[in-house]
């Protein structure tokens, strides 16, 4: 049985992988900031799987010592760590950089880059220990080089993953842990809407293209589960939706009709 560990797992598109992982028979320590939001979701997914299969650890990412204690407890409790997904990661309004708080910089940055940092250290520790697993990171816009107006900050953090990701699988070349890449595309999140909850006319101005290219959690999350569970390559990229398959929902559009916000 594979054992997964996913940060920031109590909402979004770390639940989904979290109940998508179980589904496929794996069993999966979920984590979040508070214990409150950790147990609502051990309980949601014990009721839903088997619950021998679900254990919960709260974790701040941005705190090394918790990010550690992560590992450790999901570890004793389960005997070993397959696969550890930094999927733990916070969004912003879309605004002008210079607009942006200093406290609000700092936060997204330490969740988003320091958070993947310490938790590829802890993840790289444990596995060169017990000789095997592999570790994935959540890419996403700013990832590929993309530049959209108001997201500077959130780009940013992101094409530092991109940058963390390569040079870790170059770095894990020759030894028994694997580092890949998650690219799951534009998923209907909270972190997604909350770019848009001070600026609701610009949520109606885009959501013509984001119902050709968004997608549901549910529609995402079993789909990259499948291809972690089945990679075996070092500096993976595993990808929902490459620009061959947004060129496709373009073409299609005409006879192809999607409400995402029904």
């Amino acid at each position: 049985m594979q054992v997964i560990v996913i940060t920031g797992s109590t909402r979004g598109i770390g639940y989904g992988l979290a109940d998508s992982f179980l589904a496929l028979g794996c069993a999966v320590t979920v984590s979040g900031r508070t214990p409150e939001a950790v147990e609502k979701a051990v309980a949601e997914l014990s009721a839903k799987h088997t619950a021998e299969r679900v254990f919960g650890q709260p974790c701040d990412v941005t705190d090394f010592e918790q990010v550690q204690a992560l590992w450790d407890a999901a570890h004793v409790h389960f005997g070993k760590i397959d696969i550890w997904v930094n999927n733990a990661g916070l969004g912003h309004s879309q605004m002008d950089f210079w607009r942006i708080p200093a406290e609000q910089i700092q936060a997204v940055v330490s969740a988003n880059v320091i958070g993947a940092m310490y938790g590829a250290k802890v993840a790289l520790c444990g596995m060169l220990e017990q000789g095997f697993g592999s570790i994935y990171s959540l890419e996403g816009l700013g990832s590929d080089g993309r530049k959209v107006e108001g997201m500077t900050l959130y780009g940013t953090t992101k094409a530092a993953l991109y940058y963390l990701d390569e040079s870790l699988a170059r770095e894990t070349k020759g030894t028994p842990v694997l580092v890949g890449a998650l690219r799951p595309g534009m998923v209907l999140t909270d972190l997604v809407m909350k770019q848009y909850e001070d600026h609701p006319e610009e949520l109606e101005k885009v959501k013509r293209i984001f119902n050709l290219i968004t997608d549901r959690v549910e529609t995402v999350t079993p789909w990259l589960a499948r291809k972690m569970l089945a990679n075996d390559k070092n500096g993976a990229c595993i990808s929902w939706l490459p620009w061959w398959k947004v060129t496709a929902r373009f073409l299609a559009a005409p006879f192809r009709k999607r409400d995402l916000f029904e």
